[in-house]
Formats: structure tokens, sequence, C-alpha cells
């Protein structure tokens, strides 16, 4: 039973839970609590070291702005003035507050505020759906589309619309990186002639695949009903996302043992039996390795690609709160920053969670 949930935790990313488990069952009680306390409690620790070095930077920007807020009402309009702004600055009065780096507390407060307004606009669309249902079914049976919510959409529906639009992308750099990569693994002669492709467009910045994506998508696409910000988005996340599998696939193709496809040629397997049952095994840790980089790019492109190409995801909200410059817009900012970090860690553990069953599995087959 211990072992199982020992496995089960270094399975999915949680071995700092181990020394822990060991403990429950009386084994090495000094050994296993030193290894908890560093593995465990001083990660904790340094997670509340942090809040409070935020806190208290965020009393100092604040003192700051404040004091500036008030000089300046001192020099424009005198005494009278200053002690006017020191004390609705004092009484909480957002009207008056400095608009800086927002304290751990305010960042809750606007999570909270965001929530609210996730629940409030779900209202609304439950309304209107409920209100059109008829007119739908009608639209439905005439062979017309239905009727659609086009009001605000909240912050989960924009993460919503970030992830859909990220996966897509990771899929699209897939499908085209790793068949192109087996290739050029295959043969020496094209890797060759197709390496100055890779190193030319491998670093061009995702704003210039926008740019491109845009030129080519608009002219392709003249449905009006089609959402070409979606589209757009997840081409050019995946354009700028694929080269690490590419790469990582091409290598591990071309490094597969020789012994293997000797092997191969003397069972007199065809190209197709070659690839899936010979190469594919073999460089499989390689052409994984690529798609976790490949995820993790997207990811962090995807932002700057959704605030340029109007995609209503977390780019166009971080963009839109920085524009709209209320009190708590820079709070906002700092959930979706965290909301953006803890998205992009689960993905990358999820990926190697994959990884891990996939190795497992054929571990047991063999």
């Amino acid at each position: 039973m211990k072992d199982n949930i020992i496995r089960s935790f270094r399975f999915i990313g949680l071995g700092s839970l181990e020394p822990l488990v060991r403990l429950f069952y009386k084994e090495e009680p000094r050994k296993n609590t030193i290894a908890f306390f560093k593995k465990a409690v001083f990660p904790v620790i340094s997670i509340l070291l942090f809040v409070g070095l935020w806190h208290q930077s965020a009393t100092y920007l604040y003192t700051i702005e404040a004091n500036r807020r008030i000089e300046k009402a001192l020099e424009e309009r005198g005494e009278e003035a200053a002690a006017e702004m020191r004390a609705c600055i004092s009484s909480g009065d957002i009207s008056c507050q400095p608009n800086t780096l927002p304290s751990p507390k305010q960042v809750y407060a606007a999570l909270e505020t965001l929530w609210l307004d996730h629940k409030a606009i779900s209202q609304k669309k439950e309304e209107f759906d409920l209100k059109v249902s008829k007119t739908n079914e009608q639209r439905k049976a005439q062979g017309l589309s239905s009727i659609k919510y086009t009001g605000r959409p909240s912050f989960l529906d924009q993460i919503g619309t970030s992830l859909k639009t990220v996966f897509a992308g990771f899929l699209l750099a897939v499908l085209i990186a790793i068949p192109v990569g087996i290739i050029m693994g295959l043969s020496s002669t094209l890797r060759t002639a197709m390496n100055w492709l890779i190193q030319i467009f491998r670093p061009v910045s995702p704003v210039v695949w926008l740019l491109l994506v845009f030129m080519i998508v608009k002219t392709l696409i003249s449905n009006p009903d089609m959402d070409k910000s979606f589209v757009i988005s997840f081409i050019s996340v995946g354009f700028c996302a694929m080269w690490a599998t590419l790469v990582n696939t091409s290598m591990g193709v071309s490094s597969v043992d020789k012994d293997y496809i000797n092997v191969s040629k003397v069972l007199r397997l065809n190209v197709g039996q070659n690839i899936f049952k010979v190469v594919l095994p073999a460089s499989f840790p390689m052409i994984f390795t690529g798609m976790r980089i490949t995820l993790s790019v997207a990811w962090m492109v995807l932002i700057a690609i959704e605030l340029l190409a109007q995609s209503p995801g977390l780019g166009t909200f971080v963009w839109e709160e920085f524009q709209n410059g209320a009190n708590d817009s820079n709070a906002k900012i700092i959930v979706a920053m965290f909301v953006i970090g803890v998205i992009g860690f689960f993905l990358d553990r999820i990926m190697i969670v994959i990884q891990k069953f996939i190795s497992f599995d054929k571990a047991q087959i063999a």
C-alpha cells in the first residue's frame, strides 16, 4: 500500500510528499522529517516570504505615490488642497487612490470581482439562451444558424478561449513538425537542404508570423460567419512553436541506432512498418521533449498573438485592463499573470505525466 501511494505521488509529480507518507508509516522518523522539511515545508516558507516581500514593496510604492499626489496638490492648490488629498487617500476613496503595484489583498479582491463578474455574465447568457430557444429551434428546422450570445465574455470565458487556441496551435504544430521531422531525419541530404530554412524561420518574431498569417487568411477565408481571429491566432501559434518539435524529431530519427535499422532491413519491413515499429519508438524521448517545449512556447507567444489578433482571450483581457486604467486594473492584470503562470505550469506537468504514462505502459508491455 505504501509503495503504491509513493509511486502514485511520483507519477503525478508530487514526489515532495513521499517523506510524509513514510512518516505516516513510521519509517525512519528523523530522516524523513528532515526530508519533509526540505522538500515541502521550505517551499511553503519561500511562498510566504515572497508574499511578505510583495506586500512590503506594494506598501512602499503606494506611500511614494501618495506623497507625490499630496505634494502636487500642495504646489498647485495650497495647504488646504493637500490636506483634502491626504484625507481622501486615508479614507480609501477610490477616486484618489494611488494606482501602483497592487498588494496581495487587492489582487485577491480583484480575483473575487472577476469571479462575481463571471457569475453575472453566465446568468445573462442563460437568460438569453432561454429567450431565443424557440427561435433557434425554428431557425435550425429551416437550416439557418442559431442566434448566439454576443455580449462581453467573462474572465473564465477568455481563459477557455486561450486554452482552445493554444491546443489548436499545438496540434497544428505537431501535425506539421513530426512528419516533416521524420522525413528529414531519414534523409541526410534532405536534412542538409532544409537546414537553412529552419535556421532562418525559427527565430522569427510572433508578430511577424501573425502578420504573414493574416495576409493569407484574409485572402483565403471570405465567409463572414467564420471566426477569423481564432483561425489567425492558432495558426500563428502553431508556426511560432513548431520548431522545437521539428528539430528534435529530425535529430531523434537521425540518431536511431543503426543496428535497429539493419534489423528492420533483415526483416524486410516496408517504409511504414520501419517508421512506426522501429524509428518512432526509438526516437520517442526526443520527440516528446520537443513537444513539451513546443507547448510551452505556444503558451508564451499566445498572449502577444491574441492581443494583436483581437482574439477574445487572455491577451486581449490584459491589454484592455491596461488601457482601462481603473483602480483595480493593475490588480486584475496581476491575477491574469498568475493564471497564465499556473496554467503554463499545469500544461507542462500534464505533458510530464503523459510521458511517464506512455513510458510506464511500454515497460509493462515489455
